[in-house]
């Protein structure tokens, strides 16, 4: 399946969108971690329903009035990766877990560190809210995005604070 992406600008920095016909495949930020960049077979289509839905669900988001997104979704991971980012996808809204609870939920309570590097490699920033995931203590640890996006993502959703990025 032919891949197609389109660039989309945010309050915490462009995102690639991409997807095929089984569904968006990935929402990364530019630059993030675990994310190699677009590909030479990939092309781009600003015009793509499911990409221009994935960018208007995103600015609802970010605008306050969407708390949940209403997407096909076809990420591309192991069949571990995929139970964490489903499971990832319970955490609601101006909620946090701990990598260890999720872990634990799955059925492998110790399974904590591979849940981190599993999370590490979700395709699909905000819509699988990877960001909700905190340590056990509650501290901010990894982001993909980089923490003072985790940071300002979390304090959006906890506080209704708008979006600032620390640089």
């Amino acid at each position: 399946m032919s891949m197609i992406w389109m660039q989309h600008d945010t309050p915490i920095g462009a995102m690639i969108l991409a997807g095929d016909t089984a569904g968006l495949a990935g929402a990364w930020l530019v630059g993030q971690a675990h994310f190699d960049g677009i590909r030479p077979d990939w092309r781009e289509d600003v015009h793509a329903s499911l990409l221009r839905d994935t960018a208007a669900q995103l600015d609802e988001w970010f605008a306050g009035t969407r708390r949940e997104f209403d997407l096909p979704l076809a990420p591309r991971g192991t069949p571990f990766q995929h139970a964490v980012w489903h499971e990832i996808a319970r955490v609601g809204y101006g909620e946090t877990r701990d990598y260890g609870s999720v872990a634990k939920a799955l059925g492998k309570p110790s399974a904590a560190r591979a849940v981190g590097a599993a999370t590490g490699r979700n395709p699909l920033t905000i819509i699988v809210p990877c960001h909700r995931l905190v340590g056990r203590s509650g501290a901010l640890t990894g982001y993909a995005g980089g923490l003072s996006r985790k940071q300002a993502l979390l304090a959006f959703e906890s506080q209704g604070r708008p979006i600032s990025i620390a640089a």
